[in-house]
């Protein structure tokens, strides 16, 4: 029994429930089973493109099939010069296998909803393995013609085709033929040239015209005059017959049985209205994240799952209406028409390992299902896994082989972290430091009456520093917060821990001697004696106020890495800046930091010690009788020796910033009206692109750039301009793009380079609220389709429902249509 067989009858009434295990057949030809006892009544600009990252995360799923669906529904859509296809394709066909709850809800009829159809198409195959039409049951003829018209012909990409010798010279297929003859399609498998149109609508019984069977079911296989046989093949009478059979066909109001069954328009209003509903609702659930189906969907269930009630609740409303596998998930960066940097999710590619060589196939194979060939990338960037950046076997080094013009870049982002968990553990003294801070946050948060009593207490300070006017009130000021845990993999998380334990420094100490008080033996209170000890203490104050500070200066750096539209130029600078920040603290930022230690000290009555005291150095015996100050102790061994290995680190995570490549693009800064252009660099540039630049278009390039540097110096549009991606937009905008193509070429590459790998971050964390525990059983499709969608919220909500409701009605006949004036085509 195939799906669609099983999902006619259940709509029909004819089925009880489901069989315990269903099979069906998708579109593809695999099958696909799904255990369940359900119940009855249940771009131009996008030539130069770049992988800006491709995570692993495992996502809990189990390959298990979903609702019933059309028979021969197809994830298409919309293409777009500004989006990857796949956005689109997934916005559409997530939304159409609502439709057997369409009916089963708004009480139109299963049948109706079914279009009056059982049967399900077979898997299409490719050209030249097809079963001929004419040998398929009579009753599903019509459902495989309409899958492979919207499927549309079978055409190649990125495939060498092979040569034969033919009439004394070597022949083989062309790849602009598909430009030519739309109706073209092509087989791998016999090296042959068949007919789309021909093929689902050729009438075996009459007189055969030129090349009629040979296009629809031998192929055509003389590579000698092709493009005038082609040519000849498409003006003759029986392949424009087939031709206007095909459009005739797929123009439903056309349709016999259209004719025969009349519908009234007054019908057809309330039935778009309902459609339009139930799409409604569900574009909600979708961006919101939340699940469909409730656990008891049956009409006497006081709870039949969010999408159900939330119709319901519609229909009241509105009057007129009454298993673990890993995934890879890969971000597109690109330069649209309007000059602006976009990154757009592509999809989720499910992967069978974590080998270089398994991630780089899924990796191609998703890149070829939307037609992008891998020439076309001009970069790469992964976070820092071994076999993602592996220098002889990694991804990158396995795509560079075939494309050496896509550039790794190691993520900016993931490479700060580190630096930041190196510094954290950079001396004893701060490692120490560290090691406490943890106990700290778990014994203050160890229950929720602590974290009550917690902030109770803040909010009691808050109010009698207000009372005294040390702090002001404001919007934004003095929000309730609570202590957070650091984290090696949280951005930013060190950061904001400190800063919440210099905020709450009050009620901290207050919860920890409460912790001490209450408990009922001594080694029951968590610590909280010696945590208390530990905090009220010169050295854990300073090396708060010291971290604080340098990792505030890094986080600032952090945030703007993972900007969308941050470009290596920018990136690259904003590195220096921050080298430069942390010199100048070096060489001039001791006394302001001292002087701010020693107040809070005073004001918490916490003991300074004497700078020039000499005192056993720390960490040794003092039968060592090693002596050193103060002074020396928290300068040299713990301000410098920390400003010095967060220097030294940066230095050397961020060495490609040295790389030829990247020193080329720095020239293309527009700080300081261009003050690094430089012209000779520029050119170096474009010779390491050289697929993007001809010989002649290198003899051009020096005389474009200093016209293009001129102009822009003079001209008041890049007067203040500090960021790369601005120029680019601003060269569009005045036309500039085509007067200085070369230039804006140039851009392009540099602002197509990835810099981190955020998006893809982001995406993860989408995941844990689109597939939770509850929804463990998500499919690989669907949960694709909802995380596009999810996602790419400013597509999703760009798509009309007309548009869905008009490819929902050609993917079958369908018994009921929307009135023809409120649909667009």
């Amino acid at each position: 029994m195939t799906r669609a067989d099983w999902a006619g009858d259940w709509a029909t009434g004819r089925v009880a429930a489901a069989p315990a295990r269903v099979g069906w057949l998708l579109p593809n030809g695999r099958r696909r089973r799904r255990s369940a006892e359900i119940p009855a009544g249940g771009g131009s600009r996008q030539q130069r493109l770049c992988i800006t990252g491709a995570g692993q995360q495992p996502a809990g799923a189990q390959r298990a099939g979903r609702s019933a669906q059309p028979a021969g529904a197809q994830r298409a859509g919309l293409a777009s010069s500004q989006q990857p296809a796949g956005a689109r394709r997934a916005a559409l066909g997530l939304l159409l296998f609502l439709h057997f709850a369409f009916a089963e809800i708004w009480g139109t009829g299963r049948q109706q909803a079914l279009g009056g159809s059982t049967a399900a198409p077979t898997g299409q195959q490719p050209a030249g393995n097809r079963i001929p039409i004419e040998e398929y049951p009579p009753e599903i003829r019509d459902q495989v013609r309409r899958a492979y018209a919207l499927r549309c012909p079978t055409q190649p990409h990125n495939l060498t085709f092979a040569r034969k010798w033919q009439n004394g010279q070597w022949r083989s297929f062309q790849q602009t033929w598909f430009d030519e003859f739309d109706w073209l399609e092509y087989s791998e498998s016999k090296d042959a040239a068949y007919c789309l149109y021909c093929y689902l609508f050729f009438d075996p019984g009459k007189p055969e015209k030129f090349g009629s069977s040979v296009f629809a079911k031998d192929g055509y296989t003389n590579r000698k005059k092709a493009k005038d046989n082609f040519n000849q093949h498409g003006t003759c009478k029986t392949h424009n017959n087939a031709r206007l059979k095909c459009d005739d066909f797929m123009n439903q109001r056309t349709n016999v049985a259209r004719r025969i069954d009349v519908i009234s328009k007054e019908e057809e209003k309330r039935y778009e209205i309902r459609l339009n509903s139930s799409l409604d609702v569900a574009r909600f659930l979708i961006m919101q994240g939340d699940a469909f189906r409730g656990h008891d969907e049956s009409s006497t269930s006081n709870n039949k799952g969010t999408y159900r009630e939330m119709v319901d609740w519609y229909k009241d409303k509105v009057e007129i209406v009454k298993d673990a596998t890993i995934k890879m998930a890969i971000i597109l960066r690109f330069v649209n028409d309007e000059g602006k940097v976009m990154e757009r999710l592509l999809g989720l590619q499910h992967v069978e390992s974590c080998t270089a060589a398994s991630l780089k196939e899924a990796l191609v194979k998703m890149l070829n299902s939307h037609k992008l060939p891998i020439s076309s990338l001009r970069g790469q960037g992964y976070d820092g896994a071994s076999n993602m950046r592996g220098e002889f076997n990694g991804v990158q080094k396995l795509i560079r082989d075939e494309n050496p013009y896509a550039f790794y870049v190691h993520c900016f982002a993931h490479q700060l972290q580190l630096v930041v968990v190196i510094v954290a553990t950079s001396t004893p003294a701060i490692a120490d430091f560290f090691n406490y801070v943890p106990l700290i946050v778990n014994t203050v948060g160890a229950s929720c009456m602590r974290k009550d009593a917690l902030l109770a207490k803040h909010h009691d300070v808050l109010l009698e520093k207000l009372e005294s006017g040390e702090i002001i009130t404001g919007k934004g000021l003095n929000q309730e917060c609570s202590l957070a845990r650091p984290g090696d993999t949280r951005w930013g998380s060190h950061l904001k821990t400190l800063l919440r334990i210099l905020v709450m420094w009050e009620a901290v100490i207050d919860i920890l001697e409460i912790v001490k008080k209450d408990s009922v033996k001594p080694g029951n209170n968590g610590g909280a004696f010696g945590l208390i000890g530990k905090m009220e203490r010169f050295d854990f104050v300073f090396i708060m106020h010291l971290m604080i500070k340098l990792l505030s200066i890094t986080d600032s750096l952090s945030h703007a890495l993972q900007r969308k539209d941050q470009n290596i130029v920018e990136a690259m600078q904003l590195i220096i800046d921050v080298k430069e920040q942390l010199q100048d603290m070096r060489d001039n930022g001791w006394d302001p930091l001292f002087k701010r230690v020693k107040t809070f000290c005073d004001k918490n009555e916490i003991e300074v010690p004497d700078m020039d005291k000499e005192i056993n150095a720390r960490g040794t015996s003092t039968r060592r009788k090693q002596k050193v100050t103060n002074m020396h102790f928290y300068h040299v061994e713990i301000f410098l020796a920390a400003i010095d290995a967060i220097l030294s680190e940066m230095n050397h995570r961020f060495g490609e910033v040295s790389s030829e490549l990247l020193v080329c693009m720095a020239c293309l800064n527009p700080r300081n009206s261009f003050s690094n252009f430089d012209v000779d660099k520029l050119v170096r540039l474009a010779e390491i692109y050289a697929v993007d630049f001809d010989v002649g278009d290198l003899l051009l390039l020096p005389g474009q750039l200093r016209g293009f540097v001129s102009h822009a110096r003079r001209t008041q549009d890049f007067l203040g301009c500090t960021e790369l991606g601005k120029v680019a937009e601003i060269m569009v905008k005045t036309k500039m793009n085509t007067s200085y193509g070369l230039v804006y070429r140039l851009i392009e590459l540099t602002l197509t380079l990835p810099v981190a790998t955020a998006s893809v971050e982001r995406i993860f964390s989408a995941m844990s609220i689109v597939k939770t525990d509850l929804r463990n059983k998500m499919g690989d499709e669907w949960l694709n389709d909802l995380m596009i969608c999810y996602t790419e919220k400013k597509i999703f909500r760009s798509i009309k429902n007309d548009k869905i409701i008009k490819r929902f009605e050609d993917m079958k006949t369908r018994r009921m249509l929307v009135p023809r004036n409120n649909l667009v085509v």
